[in-house]
């Protein structure tokens, strides 16, 4: 195989592949150690069997002659056993060894994030050739690779896939497993981590270790005492960053041939020395995934250990097509249900949450007597998931319409606002008495002050519906006013739409937790939130009182069928924008 061979962003498999050459050679020596082992006993007992003199198995005669010895013998050993139980797996090491044929995932099921999975494959193919690599080129293999994402965005999923497609053995453990309630017993949960990844390596040709959550033993060293007990996350991180140098040592047969070839040197002339063997770096590669990357030891993320950072993020809507074209092909659907229409209604959505979304969707489907999901399970299946169950809260007469009125004035500002309304509901879903869920027409990943102010105004427009129709507002715009105050926060102290560019997000403010309360703690930017707050408000007011008629008609409907859609949200609006104008 020529070097050339790793650059075509696939994975490189065969015979000739480094791992599987070394796991042939591995597999031969157990032969040969295998026959040399048992053959020595073995020919023991048949000379025993010609003599006449066979093998007995059991305890010795002494000890079965007295029935009293034996069972003194007998209650020594349980007594033993017992003492010893609560230490022998102590310092175990804690992981999960998965072989490829455990695993149902490789990487043809790893869809979307294309850039990633590229990377990923890059660093399997020098993992798998990395005795090429280092010949040919001189270069030096990845030790450690870091998956860095939001949780479910894929990172022990990839990491499994690659296993799979590796041919090599599978560590997995969750670094909360590492802790021992014996006193240095943690880092040496951590050593044994680390030895059965060499054993297993060079057994098999390479393994592949996989620690989740890997910020519970990896976080940063600073800000400990200097008397702090070496147990705790200093001597882990320690630990850690000594093991993850720990590849090119011998293994425990090296150690003890090392170690009788230095006898016996002892006992030769100069001349005359065995030369002894260079230990075998273990091929193993050590994939870490955290979602806060930030918190970790910074010497951790240093060349030699964990030096790449893989990044899962959220999936954009091309990459969220293919995730749902995937669990698509599974899942029994009618032809409304696209791969188009789920990234549409899945923006900001993990993997993990998609396949979550549908299968919820299959579940309403059911619920109905249906054998597929329609889109209109889907829908539903997004409320549940995002907000949680609808049912009937049994309002008195007077507060059904209230809530009608105040949830009309969320649906016709974002209406008005060019906002995609999903539902508008008066069902309690979770903590909300009603809602209406919206969003943007078109994904997007930039926002602009005026972006945020719309934000606001939809926010404080049920207030104003509701100071509008009965001269004051009810407690059920306390929700309302906490998501207007921290937005009109992020743009005072964090965006710079006020009237200072300073931010107060990078300020360390004693007494200030987080960036509301940081804005609100100073003086000139509490007014400027303020000012703000007044202005989206009286913009709400001017907006339902000039919608008066949309806003009524949005509200009956609310009040005779419990929730409407999107599409009838925009052609009541439309229909009296048009009566208007006539």
């Amino acid at each position: 195989m020529d070097i050339t061979d790793l650059r075509h962003g696939t994975v490189v498999q065969g015979r000739n592949v480094d791992t599987s050459t070394t796991r042939e050679q591995q597999r031969q020596k157990r032969l040969t150690r295998l026959v040399v082992i048992l053959g020595v006993p073995l020919a023991w007992i048949w000379y025993r069997e010609i003599i006449g003199n066979p093998v007995s198995p059991g305890l010795p005669s002494i000890v079965r002659s007295s029935p009293e010895l034996s069972l003194l013998v007998v209650l020594l050993l349980l007594m033993g056993a017992m003492t010893l139980i609560p230490y022998l797996g102590a310092g175990k090491s804690p992981h999960t060894m998965l072989r490829p044929s455990d695993s149902n995932i490789r990487l043809a099921d790893v869809v979307g994030a294309d850039a990633t999975r590229r990377e990923a494959i890059d660093t399997l193919n020098l993992f798998l050739n990395h005795q090429l690599f280092a010949d040919e080129l001189g270069g030096s293999p990845r030790r450690g690779v870091l998956f860095e994402g939001s949780p479910g965005t894929g990172k022990t999923y990839l990491a499994k896939a690659l296993a799979a497609e590796a041919g090599v053995p599978f560590l997995f453990v969750s670094a909360s497993e590492f802790q021992s309630m014996f006193f240095g017993q943690t880092n040496k949960k951590v050593r044994s981590f680390f030895k059965a990844m060499r054993k297993a390596a060079h057994a098999e040709g390479g393994a592949i270790g996989f620690i989740e959550e890997f910020d519970a033993i990896g976080g940063a060293r600073s800000g400990m005492s200097s008397n702090s007990s070496r147990e705790g996350s200093v001597g882990i991180v320690n630990e850690l960053l000594v093991q993850m140098q720990s590849f090119d040592l011998p293994t425990g047969w090296q150690k003890m041939k090392g170690k009788w070839t230095d006898r016996l040197n002892s006992l030769l002339p100069v001349n005359m020395t065995i030369t002894r063997a260079k230990p075998k770096t273990a091929n193993v590669l050590l994939i870490a995934a955290t979602n806060r990357a930030a918190d970790l030891d910074p010497a951790l993320l240093r060349p030699g250990r964990f030096d790449r950072i893989i990044h899962f993020d959220l999936p954009p809507h091309a990459d969220r097509m293919q995730i749902a074209q995937y669990y698509l092909n599974k899942k029994s659907h009618t032809d409304e249900v696209t791969a188009e229409a789920i990234a549409d209604l899945s923006g900001g959505y993990t993997p993990v949450r998609i396949e979550r979304l549908l299968d919820e969707a299959l579940i309403i489907s059911l619920r109905y007597g249906r054998r597929a999901m329609t889109i209109s399970d889907v829908i539903e299946a997004r409320l549940i998931t995002e907000v949680g169950l609808s049912h009937d809260v049994g309002y008195h007469p007077d507060e059904r319409r209230k809530v009608a009125i105040h949830e009309a004035g969320h649906a016709l500002t974002a209406a008005l606002a060019g906002r995609e309304i999903h539902i508008a509901s008066i069902l309690r879903r979770g903590g909300a008495l009603g809602l209406v869920s919206h969003g943007d027409a078109d994904e997007r990943f930039l926002r602009t002050p005026a972006d945020a102010h719309s934000l606001i105004a939809i926010a404080l427009a049920g207030r104003a519906a509701e100071l509008q129709e009965y001269g004051e507002a009810s407690s059920g715009i306390s929700s309302d006013l906490a998501f207007a105050t921290t937005v009109a926060a992020q743009l005072v102290g964090q965006l710079g739409a006020g009237t200072s560019l300073i931010s107060l997000e990078a300020a360390i403010m004693p007494g200030a937790g987080n960036l509301v309360a940081k804005v609100l703690m100073d003086e000139a930017s509490r007014t400027q939130v303020d000012g703000i707050l007044d202005a989206a408000a009286d913009r709400a007011a001017c907006l339902v009182l000039e919608h008066r008629f949309a806003l009524m008609n949005i509200a009956q409907a609310l009040l005779e069928r419990d929730e409407i859609t999107g599409d009838e949200v925009h052609s009541i609006v439309s229909t009296a924008s048009t009566a208007a104008a006539a």
